[in-house]
């Protein structure tokens, strides 16, 4: 009997991870189900006990839920509980919940294969939502010179930022806030390349090395072509990072790190249909 795992979220049928884990565990010559749940707004815990109780052995979760995730789980990585939400769900012996972040590392995977260097450089997050919550403290264990949230909202990146007390985070309102528009990489977090639409930026801005869109698409995002036109030398989208979270909840839930690359190739085929 295939063992069960799931995505729960709101929407999820736009989803690739089907498409990624069983292709994981065809790499890896594993026997597993992977469905997606769409859990009602108010309802994630209530969803995820049900798929537990009907045998489920882990699950990813995905917006909004992840904070609710963190709380839900019986214990929780340093990681999961220095973002303070989780997207991945370990089922463990008794029904015991394990919570994991993947994200930080998916991203730090994805921009090592690109030998997209962090330490010594001045770092630049677009965005104070629930999709950096996750990479600020790997962001920050690279040793970047320093890095700066920048978000229309700047009482609210400065929120996130207290979450952090030991990173050493500095903050910034766009678009004009930001003192220094000269940067070694910028990393767009922003919901804006969803809506085809450009975050709010300084008319001003250099990026001296490579710059990185969680958002992936068919064709480049309007953020990945303004960071062209504005000397960013690699330019990245969230494919890699997409595959590489999920390949560490793959890892935590079948003790096995499956290899990216068929999963990528994958992923990208169905992307450009």
């Amino acid at each position: 009997m295939a063992a069960r795992y799931a995505l729960i979220g709101n929407p999820v049928g736009h989803s690739l991870s089907p498409i990624i884990h069983r292709q994981f565990a065809r790499e890896t010559r594993q026997e597993i189900d992977f469905e997606l749940i769409e859990a009602p707004l108010g309802g994630f815990a209530e969803s995820a006990r049900q798929f537990i109780q009907d045998g489920g052995l882990g699950f990813n979760v995905t917006l909004p839920f992840k904070r609710e995730a963190c709380q839900l789980a019986d214990y929780a990585s340093e990681r999961a509980q220095a973002a303070g939400a989780a997207n991945t769900i370990v089922v463990e012996r008794e029904k015991r919940l394990y919570a994991d972040n993947t994200d930080g590392v998916g991203l730090l995977a994805d921009l090592d294969e690109h030998n997209c260097a962090i330490e010594g450089m001045d770092l630049l997050v677009l965005g104070a939502g629930g999709a950096v919550r996750g990479l600020l403290q790997p962001l920050r264990s690279r040793e970047p010179r320093r890095l700066v949230i920048a978000n229309r909202s700047a009482d609210k990146a400065k929120e996130l930022a207290a979450d952090y007390p030991n990173c050493s985070i500095e903050v910034a309102a766009l678009p004009d806030g930001l003192e220094n528009t000269q940067w070694s990489a910028v990393i767009n977090a922003t919901s804006a390349s969803l809506y085809r639409q450009l975050p709010e930026l300084p008319a001003r801005m250099s990026i001296s090395l490579w710059a990185y869109d969680l958002v992936y698409m068919r064709q480049a995002t309007p953020f990945m072509r303004w960071a062209k036109k504005h000397g960013a030398k690699t330019i990245l989208d969230g494919t890699g990072m997409l595959v590489a979270q999920a390949a560490e909840s793959f890892r935590l839930w079948r003790g096995l790190r499956p290899p990216l690359e068929p999963a990528l190739r994958a992923v990208r085929k169905k992307i450009r249909g």
